[in-house]
């Protein structure tokens, strides 16, 4: 591997004009890349002087914002770790800083007047950005070393949280690089939790290579998207769904596609990127149709970004081909396992007893739990998880995923998700979109998805959600994945009883 990029981030001043953007509704602010690494560095500096060091870890329970990137940075300056927690799925206090071992705990929420020392506000973060560096020299990271704690943005209970190591971050990121050529002049938007690592790699990324970058919220991000005219946009499946049914509205009102989905995207547009969950096929469809160019691609935490679509590698249906320092091989069970040069980890760092094993594999072999094939020049397509497998009365295995892709792809539903109650059959619990449930479109893509599915495969029963899955609501992950089992556990009881929901006629 060339030298670290980590390395160089933290000791060299950028010398480029890339700039970075923090923007949500009704503020915006704009710093040079330059200047974000001297205040960066002056963090560092302060909490040197408050006792924080090398080894240490520092916990960030925060919406996205400057101050949060600047701890981050901060941190690797130090040789500090930090762990960064989603907003909403933890409470800031005496419990989470002694489940985690942090020496510091830097927060958006509001702090109860017994707040354990050690949990500060993280709007502290801009005063320190105003001290003296005071000669404060940055450490330096080996390959092996871990400089954050990242934790499983879905399932229920405890997270489990993975220590990312500095060499799985420079091989991601070279290997990005290498197939994308980001430059000076790009623009990539990112909008996700701050807490999920792989958001922060843009931001190195712009640090190393100079191009710019803006970080949103998504709450934010549909109200500042046309002002920022990125060149490149991150995203969840889910978001270019919402931003699909947008841009159809928009050409239903007479404009023409290519000008509505640069009214919405902007004019600068240069490709698209999406993963973390399946993508529909038509909105891939779609976006090509309108002139944008999307790439999917596919990677866990454990495993970081594994496959990706790029120019000049781009096949339909699959997640890509894997990328340098990745192999990704299929099991005797079907099961798509993934080889690094440079792992994530071998472990978890906080987990169940078992998870671990379960995961990594002998040989540095990470098995995925998700079921896939590889084509003749090694493209991958993901066909569901095996835990998604549901074996009949007959024998029969199903994949769901499938059969909830054709429910979700009617558009009559934003979410699928299908469980096997019993011998009857298969019975699908699907959420609505925002607004009046259109329970005749529902029965329409009800009898569409059978006509066109085997008979094991058909749907007897439609539950309609109460309201849309959310994220807040506990029934998507921060990557909008639906959770299955506590889908199925908020509504078992119509689930099992036979002559709930809709029947198939």
């Amino acid at each position: 591997m060339t030298a670290s990029i980590i390395n160089r981030i933290i000791t060299e001043r950028p010398t480029h004009d890339g700039s970075l953007t923090i923007t949500a509704l009704g503020h915006r602010t704009t710093v040079p890349l330059s200047s974000f690494h001297d205040r960066a560095r002056a963090v560092a500096g302060a909490l040197h002087r408050r006792g924080v060091g090398a080894g240490d870890r520092i916990g960030i329970l925060s919406a996205n914002r400057l101050e949060w990137v600047l701890l981050d940075v901060a941190a690797l300056m130090l040789g500090a770790q930090t762990a960064g927690f989603e907003p909403g799925k933890f409470s800031p206090g005496a419990d989470l800083v002694r489940r985690y071992g942090l020496d510091a705990l830097y927060t958006d929420t509001r702090l109860p007047d017994d707040a354990p020392s050690g949990v500060l506000p993280i709007s502290t973060v801009a005063d320190y950005a105003e001290e003296d560096p005071d000669g404060f020299e940055p450490e330096q990271w080996t390959a092996t070393q871990c400089t954050t704690v990242k934790f499983t943005s879905g399932s229920t209970g405890t997270p489990k949280g993975l220590e990312a190591t500095v060499g799985s971050i420079d091989s991601s990121l070279n290997a990005v690089q290498s197939l994308f050529a980001h430059r000076p002049g790009d623009n990539i938007l990112t909008f996700l939790p701050l807490s999920l690592l792989q958001q922060r790699y843009w931001l190195y990324s712009a640090l190393h290579w100079g191009h710019d970058i803006t970080i949103t919220t998504y709450q934010s991000v549909f109200a500042v998207l046309p002002s920022v005219r990125p060149t490149v946009v991150m995203g969840v499946p889910a978001f270019f769904d919402t931003a699909k049914r947008h841009i159809e509205g928009v050409i239903a009102g007479g404009v023409e596609p290519a000008e509505a989905a640069a009214e919405l995207f902007g004019d600068r547009i240069r490709y698209l990127w999406t993963g973390s969950a399946p993508a529909d096929p038509a909105t891939l469809g779609f976006y090509g149709e309108v002139g944008l160019t999307i790439f999917e691609g596919y990677g866990l935490n454990e495993t970081c970004i594994t496959t990706k679509n790029h120019p000049g590698a781009h096949r339909e249906g699959s997640v890509g081909r894997a990328l340098p320092g990745k192999e990704v091989v299929i099991d005797a069970e079907g099961i798509v396992c993934v080889r690094s040069d440079h792992p994530v980890n071998t472990a978890y760092t906080y987990a169940a007893p078992g998870e671990s094993e379960r995961m990594f594999q002998p040989g540095g072999m990470v098995r995925t739990g998700d079921l896939g094939r590889l084509d003749e020049d090694g493209y991958l397509y993901i066909l569901g998880r095996s835990d998604d497998v549901i074996v009949l009365d007959n024998a029969k295995k199903i994949i769901v995923r499938p059969v909830e892709t054709r429910f979700r792809d009617t558009g009559a539903v934003a979410e699928c998700v299908v469980y096997c109650p019993s011998p009857a059959g298969l019975v699908a619990v699907v959420s609505p979109h925002p607004g009046p449930v259109d329970t005749a479109a529902i029965r329409d893509a009800l009898a569409a998805v059978n006509a066109v599915s085997e008979r094991d495969e058909r749907i007897i029963r439609v539950i309609v959600a109460d309201e849309p899955f959310t994220v807040e609501g506990g029934l998507l992950t921060s990557q909008f994945k639906p959770i299955r089992k506590q889908i199925a556990g908020r509504y078992s009881d119509r689930i099992d009883d036979p002559k709930a929901g809709l029947l198939v006629h």
